[in-house]
């Protein structure tokens, strides 16, 4: 019997079942549109893949070899049982079909595209296949939407051309086609223009803030930043496009210009523009003048973007443009009243549709951030939506296409959990069953207006994210889920059964030894009153967990109160999903003193106006540590602490530059004053304006790097249970001094 399975809860092969009962999915990702069960299995082993024209050679080679490394069977082509075929009656430039029998597996599209993501569903069910047999199937599939993104800042900090083609490589892997570049900003400028030598000569390279801006042998400036060759950009967009991937490249203005405008001072709108990129995060003021001469130099550059980067769309930014400048600005002024317009706004729209019209005659379309909406845009701008879903929304009711990339949910700059072992990033938590949740096709919209929806993408910004294997865990596993959104029809979805197949997807993702976030995955303890409290925060399987320090199997107990403190010493957790183990098992060590240490991280901020996971500049024992707290509001509360017997507090702290541009929003960042010049920390019984219980100073913490861990006595006995409240007194913001842990000693 062959069942078409299409929609809700029905989108999935029933191949087996968990140890719970429960129907196991077939084991891809993103799900097709349309899977039909059928009857045996088809045996890899030695069978020889055929393909009748290049494209579909291409197609079988992407599959022999993804399938050689995941250490599956090595198979060749030539005359044999699996077979790539062009059908041109085929419709849809994406779409395929599957079909495995227990007698031979046929590949078929009717463009090179459809093959090759015919190839990628193939080798999936392959790399997931028992003993080396795939499970007769037959798949009809084709996307949900046309842009299915990922972007990339290589600006904040710079990644090597090697990451770019691994991050492409997976992107491949999920269906994923557009591959976002965000190539220019204040902090630098990534590409060469030889008309323009000194984009890169000066615009590449900035001095970063705080410790890691100055050699700690000689003392001087270190130079950080880089830029890619034109040969090296257009191996990377040779390399994606033999991937199905277009290379979108991002090139920002009128805003996010310090960078440029560095390097071409005669670009700015002020007597004073900026000598060098900048190191700080955040909206910087410079913005390029409007005079005819900058647009000559802004078309020279896009002349020679356009040649590196063939793909239709060319991103101009055109966000977080605060009119200042210009309103200073008396030519900015003379052009608002010579063309009648309205403000400032009205002179970005202008500004925009200037170079949306020369884009235009080159057969290039203009894309942009939503605040390019604010003053007119060119009739055939696309808009990506950042800020929320308004945007986009507002755009489609326009009559514009428009890409979801809305934060937070679509960030990867925030954090994927609230355990203390995520990557620096935003605060806000953005978990992977929030994202499968995102709404593809917003009820508001028309069936018309919907049509004009692109597709979406996720963005990962790397203002903290210094490494790659930092942007590797932010990435992954949530451009995987965002994959799905793209490719999978809404009414599919089915969180219990895709946590099923985003486990196997991790699994087939470790034969390849691609990196992911894993945190999220495994147990988190803390520490509540006389009890150890487990959780895993993804939700996913069940926790087990092991008090004589061995490590926890499915038959384990499972997690279900709280663990007595004193049962606790040796304590070991790990998730499992029936028998199989998720992620990794974790240990503690706790004994009678644990109750009366607490990390930042565990703790309640008591503000939530910029929270953030940054990076301390200094290492501790050859580590930089994550330091949390909200940068307008340094200020921690723990809860219900046990006071009592306490006689000394010891608080380990570190500092961070703050490099923030906040804008007016600076107003808003203030402290206590201070009564040392180092300034201090503040422990408050009861409330932030209760009692001052303790007072550590920070003096003996500015002659080190790294975090510092300091005492000081209780100023007053104090008894009982009451919430604290930590905060730092400073004279200036910078360096930003952040709370490690506190420890309540006996």
């Amino acid at each position: 019997m062959r069942v078409a399975l299409r929609l809700a809860g029905a989108a999935v092969v029933l191949l087996g079942a968990t140890s719970a009962g429960a129907a196991t999915p077939l084991p891809l990702l993103p799900m097709p549109a349309s899977v039909s069960e059928a009857s045996g299995r088809f045996v890899l082993a030695d069978a020889r893949v055929d393909a009748g024209d290049a494209g579909a050679s291409a197609a079988a080679d992407r599959f022999i070899g993804l399938l050689r490394r995941s250490r599956g069977p090595a198979l060749s082509k030539g005359k044999g049982r699996i077979h790539f075929i062009r059908d041109r009656a085929l419709a849809g430039g994406e779409a395929y079909r599957l079909d495995v029998t227990p007698a031979d597996v046929v590949v078929r599209a009717g463009t090179d595209a459809g093959l090759f993501y015919g190839a990628e569903t193939l080798w999936q069910l392959a790399a997931a296949a028992k003993d080396g047999r795939i499970e007769a199937v037959h798949i009809a599939d084709d996307p949900a939407f046309a842009w299915r993104g990922v972007m990339l800042d290589s600006v904040r900090h710079f990644q090597p051309v090697s990451y770019i083609e691994q991050l492409l490589d997976r992107m491949a892997t999920e269906k994923l086609n557009t591959f976002h570049w965000h190539l220019t900003d204040d902090q630098g400028w990534r590409i060469p223009i030889d008309r323009y030598p000194r984009l890169i000569e000066i615009g590449a390279w900035r001095v970063p803030a705080g410790a890691e801006g100055r050699d700690p042998k000689t003392g001087k400036p270190v130079r950080y930043g880089g830029f890619y060759t034109k040969d090296e950009i257009r191996h990377v967009v040779a390399y994606a496009a033999a991937r199905h991937i277009t290379v979108v490249p991002e090139i920002e203005m009128p805003g996010h210009a310090t960078a440029m405008v560095a390097a071409y001072p005669e670009l700015g709108s002020t007597k004073a523009p900026p000598v060098a990129p900048s190191s700080d995060w955040g909206v910087l003021p410079n913005l390029l003048n409007t005079d005819d001469k900058t647009f000559t130099f802004v078309e020279n550059v896009l002349d020679e973007v356009m040649q590196l980067f063939p793909g239709r769309y060319i991103h101009v930014g055109g966000d977080e443009a605060p009119k200042d400048q210009w309103k200073a600005d008396p030519r900015a002024q003379a052009r608002i009243k010579a063309l009648g317009l309205k403000d400032e706004n009205a002179l970005q729209g202008w500004f925009t549709a200037q170079i949306g019209a020369y884009l235009q005659k080159h057969g290039r379309r203009l894309i942009g951030w939503d605040e390019i909406l604010e003053g007119g845009v060119p009739a055939d701008a696309t808009v990506m939506s950042w800020r929320g879903m308004d945007g986009a929304l507002k755009a489609a009711q326009a009559g514009h296409d428009t890409v979801l990339a809305p934060a937070p949910v679509l960030y990867l700059d925030n954090r994927q959990s609230d355990s203390g072992d995520e990557p620096p990033g935003r605060g806000e938590i953005v978990d992977w069953k929030r994202l499968y949740g995102f709404e593809t096709a917003p009820a508001s919209l028309t069936a018309d207006e919907r049509g004009h929806i692109l597709g979406l993408q996720v963005n990962e910004w790397t203002e903290h994210a210094r490494t790659t294997d930092y942007v590797d865990r932010m990435i992954w596993p949530r451009a995987a889920i965002a994959a799905e959104l793209g490719w999978s029809q809404p009414a599919s979805r089915d969180w219990p059964g895709f946590q099923t197949r985003l486990l196997t997807e991790m699994a087939r993702w470790r034969t390849l030894d691609w990196e992911y976030d894993l945190t999220p995955l495994e147990a988190q303890a803390r520490v509540e009153a006389d009890t150890v409290v487990l959780r895993q925060p993804a939700g996913i399987g069940d926790l087990r967990y092991t008090t004589d320090g061995s490590a926890p199997t499915s038959a384990s107990p499972l997690y279900a109160t709280p663990v007595p403190l004193a049962k606790a010493g040796r304590l070991s957790a790990q998730a499992f999903f029936g028998a199989t183990p998720i992620g990794t098992a974790k240990r503690w060590s706790f004994d009678g003193a644990s109750s009366f240490t607490r990390a930042a991280s565990d703790m309640r901020l008591c503000a939530s106006k910029l929270p953030l996971r940054i990076e301390d500049d200094g290492p501790t024992d050859g580590k930089r540590r994550i330091l949390y707290g909200d940068i307008m509001k340094t200020c921690w509360i723990w809860p219900a602490a046990q006071i009592d017997g306490t006689r000394s507090v010891s608080a380990t702290v570190g500092s961070v530059p703050f490099n923030f541009s906040l804008g007016a929003d600076m107003a808003s960042v203030t402290f206590g004053r201070p009564q040392t010049e180092a300034g201090e920390l503040e422990v408050r019984q009861d409330s932030c304006e209760g009692p001052r219980i303790a007072v550590v100073p920070l003096a003996p913490a500015t002659r080190s790097s790294g975090v510092t861990t300091l005492s000081a006595p209780l100023r007053m006995p104090v008894s009982g249970t009451h919430d604290l409240c930590m905060t730092f007194t400073q004279r200036i913001p910078d360096p930003l001094w952040l709370l490690d842990r506190l420890t309540l000693n006996r």
